[in-house]
């Protein structure tokens, strides 16, 4: 991914998981309040979906909501939607927080979208697990392990993007 100059500079990130009401509106809302605190030069359009309808246009899971907001994240104004096919035009980045659901927009995305689908924790090397596992079915500290690994991989991907911007 090259960073955008002039006009419209915005970097777009879509963060997806299956039902977006646990791990992708997490990794949205810790993302932003971080670019915030510690990248406020980046230009970021942040959004998150899932691949299953489950769940749209429902709120996350209030233990969701509940383990972000210890932390000091909002959650709680997010509403749940569908990865849909303008999405592999408009977002610069789709980060999928599983390889399962890494699959399945690998099969819808068209060819031209390809490059920019990859794994959220690619940007958290220092991480021995590749997939943000899903909290839904365990307990809280599910939850608490969801924040840990996206507050390092929204890290890892807020330096990347200083380095490429930078790189320009």
């Amino acid at each position: 991914m090259s960073v955008k100059q002039g006009a419209d500079a915005r970097i777009r990130i879509l963060f997806v998981c299956l039902g977006n009401i646990c791990r992708s509106p997490t990794a949205e809302g810790v993302t932003r309040s971080l670019a915030s605190k510690e990248a406020p030069e980046l230009t970021l359009e942040l959004d998150s979906a899932g691949t299953a309808a489950y769940h749209a246009g429902s709120a996350p899971d209030a233990r969701t909501v509940a383990a972000a907001a210890r932390r000091g994240y909002e959650l709680g104004h997010l509403r749940a939607r569908v990865v849909s096919p303008e999405d592999f035009a408009l977002f610069d980045l789709i980060l999928a927080m599983d390889q399962e659901n890494l699959t399945v927009l690998r099969r819808r995305a068209p060819a031209s979208a390809q490059p920019r689908l990859r794994l959220f924790l690619e940007f958290a090397p220092e991480q021995e697990r590749r997939e943000v596992p899903d909290p839904y079915y365990g307990g809280a500290n599910g939850f608490e392990d969801v924040l840990d690994l996206t507050e390092a991989a929204a890290r890892g991907l807020l330096a990347y993007l200083r380095r490429s911007a930078r790189a320009v």
